[in-house]
């Protein structure tokens, strides 16, 4: 009996890896993603990531996605989809596939591209890593705020 439980367990597990991105709250199943928008009213946000090797994907996710005012917005507002790209990363090839078939889909032409969709699938709208110099530095910096502002403009036009 323990064992059943144990392989049940360790099969429920391996499931979810397949859909949730190890470091947070983001999916990498776009029909989970919408299922759970509807269910939530959220909005879907799809990061399409060059997650091992694109600077400016780097840039994004360490400067917006990773701060905590970001996630509490995202916790209460988005769905959050990541879309990979990686070159040295291994991930499996069906979800690579499925990637490449979204990226033709959404004409993604760069990274990283964000593509905002309601639970239908309908783009409200894309973003992409948008720099602005803080007053108290002569580097270009994407802050949450700002981020937040672009996406709650998608939502409202």
């Amino acid at each position: 009996m323990k064992t059943s439980r144990l392989f049940l367990s360790i099969v429920a597990a391996v499931a979810l890896a397949g859909s949730v991105r190890a470091d947070s709250e983001w999916l990498t199943d776009l029909d989970q993603a919408q299922q759970k928008a509807k269910a939530d009213n959220k909005l879907v946000l799809l990061d399409f990531t060059g997650s091992d090797w694109c600077g400016w994907c780097i840039k994004l996710h360490r400067e917006v996605f990773a701060k905590p005012e970001f996630r509490e917005y995202a916790n209460k507002n988005l769905v959050l989809v990541e879309l990979d790209f990686p070159r040295a990363k291994q991930i499996d090839k069906d979800l690579l596939h499925k990637n490449m078939k979204l990226a033709e889909k959404f004409q993604i032409e760069a990274f990283p591209t964000i593509i905002v969709i309601n639970s239908d699938g309908k783009v409200i709208g894309s973003l992409g890593y948008d720099a602005g110099v803080p007053a108290d530095s002569d580097k270009p910096l994407a802050t949450p705020a700002a981020f937040i502002a672009s996406v709650e403009k998608l939502r409202k036009s």
